[in-house]
């Protein structure tokens, strides 16, 4: 950052003002009596420190009950299902504040109903019925760019939960709130710039700081649990921005799920049972899992660029931002004396593999891919070598039940680390977090130039999965250390019908472009009629946050036209856990595949003729990305 900059951010400062503190979400806001919820709530400027407390904080609004500290998020307002809430929001800023509460809590279809004006110096109030169980974002806006881009000013959002009815509250029952926050660089451009390019992914000025519950990795809260603990999380996205949540070592169940945008980016069903679902903008969910092993396990958002380091916040040790920062959670596991761990190693041999990492030294912390050299991993598997392609790493197929070590031999430049995503490996030493996989007496390192490292596991079912670099993850997945990974049953050899379109690379980068299986025009896919057929979808295309698969019998290559020729495919899996046999029917193939999702389907085609598979931006124009032609013979 600039020492413009820092003068910007020191003018802002004002020793009057309180300091925000993060808000674990734990205590509930206001008093609860006879089944009427009293919440006061008083926007005003406060202090926040993003780049840590031995640089100059800026001056942001946030939300206080009267006679405490500010808070990001804003305070929890939770209550039982049928209590009437009485809010009054006092506005202490120096412009005028819009106060929404979604109206759908109360089922009453009055949207005059959901939000308030309050004047400067002004207390206003809002009286409403809890009705509808689920999980809500309360937010505070003005007239400002930063807003508009926001939907939100500062920090002025929280949570609002409405538990059902006569329902026990859960022990581990926990809230989480994702934030995008400008700093003052960004909030002083916003404010200036036309709102199509304040409203960029990437600013132009400034930074976005993500956070969960008002912290950013790798100074997130710790969540402590034990082996066999059930642990029930609510999810709230209160940002503009869509966060694909992948957890480390299990599946968890998608309880209930809410989205204003479910029509465009899709929603599970209920009771999905997932290892990485994807939050759109302002989505909320419900999740409950159990851990089965000890060790540390992540939680996070699978988009590489929100959880890039920059100068600022950057941890000391770690000079050429290779870690993670911002939205990550941390779960430490301990044993539990008298339970069996789930997954123990079997006695049988392990099947030897090597996967060595080679190609050039990327300039880190630079999140452009045309600066970035090819990389892969090449397989050895006894006398075969497999490459997989100039910046892409072969498949791994591996069988369900068969130990395999794995030992990873680094010939780059630079360090890395292989995390095997969605497979439920039994020690989280191998999980490949370096400094956090592992316990707190035996921790995973990174995987220096010239080393190796030796990561054993026996996967535990059959699916489609993935294997990729957990080192600079923007830079080395760009770069091509990622692959499929393929875990089949024993005796299941693969099919010529089997298929896997692994999705990766950028749309806008000549060096790494958006390529299928590593090449950016696809070589022709053969299926045969009447045989059925399995297409594994893989996206780790960052850039690409959802796009929609679909299988069309479009006549040619054009990327114009209705989109009325979509096929039908039956739903097999997602994330390798096979789907319910009650939902596995005949549906339109399309598909939203965010990053860090897998999807399997079966296709039965009848009769010969050209289909394609595509993937498109999601989006109303639903630009072409990529297409497979597919031949039915």
């Amino acid at each position: 950052m600039s020492v413009l900059a820092f003068a910007f951010i020191g003018a802002l400062w004002a020793p009057s003002h309180p300091a925000v503190h993060p808000n674990s979400n734990v205590g509930r806001a206001g008093v609860l009596r006879a089944g009427v919820l009293t919440v006061a709530l008083d926007a005003k400027h406060a202090l926040w420190r993003p780049n840590g407390p031995s640089r100059p904080p800026m001056t942001i609004e946030a939300f206080a009950e009267p006679g405490h500290d500010p808070l990001m998020p804003g305070p929890l307002i939770r209550a039982p299902q049928g209590t009437e809430l009485r809010l009054s929001i006092h506005n202490s800023l120096g412009a005028p504040l819009t106060f929404v509460i979604p109206a759908g809590v109360s089922r009453s279809g009055d949207p005059s109903m959901d939000s308030l004006v309050v004047a400067p110096g002004a207390t206003a109030y809002m009286t409403t019925r809890l009705n509808v169980p689920g999980n809500y974002a309360y937010r505070g806006a003005t007239a400002t760019g930063a807003t508009r881009v926001m939907q939100y000013a500062g920090l002025l959002s929280g949570a609002l939960v409405v538990d059902t009815a006569n329902a026990p509250l859960r022990a581990r029952d926990r809230v989480f709130v994702i934030m995008e926050t400008g700093d003052s660089v960004w909030v002083a451009f916003a404010d200036t710039a036309p709102p199509n390019v304040a409203a960029r992914n990437a600013p132009p000025a400034g930074r976005f700081i993500w956070t969960i519950n008002g912290r950013a990795w790798p100074g997130t809260e710790r969540i402590h649990a034990s082996v066999g603990d059930s642990l029930h999380w609510r999810i709230i996205n209160a940002s503009r921005e869509p966060h694909p949540m992948h957890l480390h070592g299990f599946y968890y169940r998608v309880d209930a799920f809410a989205a204003p945008q479910a029509a465009r980016f899709g929603a599970p069903r209920p009771g999905q049972m997932v290892v990485t679902q994807l939050l759109s903008p302002f989505a909320t969910m419900s999740m409950s899992w159990s851990p089965t092993r000890p060790g540390n396990w992540l939680f996070h958002c699978h988009i590489a660029i929100h959880n890039q380091p920059d100068s600022l916040s950057a941890m000391p040790d770690d000079p050429a931002m290779r870690d993670m920062t911002g939205l990550v959670l941390g779960v430490e596991v301990r044993g539990r004396p008298g339970v069996t761990l789930a997954g123990a190693p079997s006695g049988s041999p392990a099947r030897r593999l090597r996967l060595v990492a080679e190609g050039g030294y990327a300039r880190t912390g630079i999140a452009q891919t045309d600066s970035v050299p090819p990389m892969r991993l090449v397989l050895e598997d006894g006398q075969r070598t497999i490459a997989g392609g100039r910046d892409f790493s072969p498949e791994l197929d591996l069988v369900r039940g068969e130990p395999v070590a794995i030992t990873i031999v680094n010939h780059l430049g630079e360090p890395t680390s292989i995390h095997w995503h969605g497979i439920e490996v039994e020690d989280s030493y191998v999980d490949g977090v370096p400094g956090f996989s592992g316990d707190a007496t035996h921790l995973s390192p990174a995987i220096a130039p010239g080393d190796s490292f030796v990561a054993r596991f026996t996967p535990p079912r059959a699916g489609t999965f993935m294997y990729h670099a957990h080192v600079d993850e923007v830079e080395q997945q760009a770069a091509g250390m990622e692959g499929a990974l393929i875990v089949r049953d024993p005796g299941d050899s693969s099919s010529t019908d089997d298929h896997v379109f692994f999705l990766k690379g950028d749309i806008t980068s000549r060096e790494h472009p958006v390529e299928i299986d590593g090449r950016a025009t696809p070589d022709t896919v053969v299926l045969h009629i009447g045989r059925t057929a399995r297409f594994r979808l893989i996206n780790l295309a960052t850039i690409n946050v959802a796009p929609v698969a679909l299988l069309t019998a479009t006549p040619d290559s054009t990327d114009t036209g209705p989109r009325d020729s979509i096929v039908r495919w039956q739903p097999v899996a997602k994330d390798g856990y096979p789907t319910p046999a009650a939902a596995q029917v005949l549906v339109p193939a399309r598909q939203e595949v965010a990053d860090g999702e897998t999807y399997d389907f079966a296709y039965v085609p009848s009769a010969p003729g050209m289909l394609h598979l595509e993937f498109r931006a999601n989006g109303p124009a639903g630009r072409l990305i990529i297409r497979v032609p597919i031949r039915v013979k």
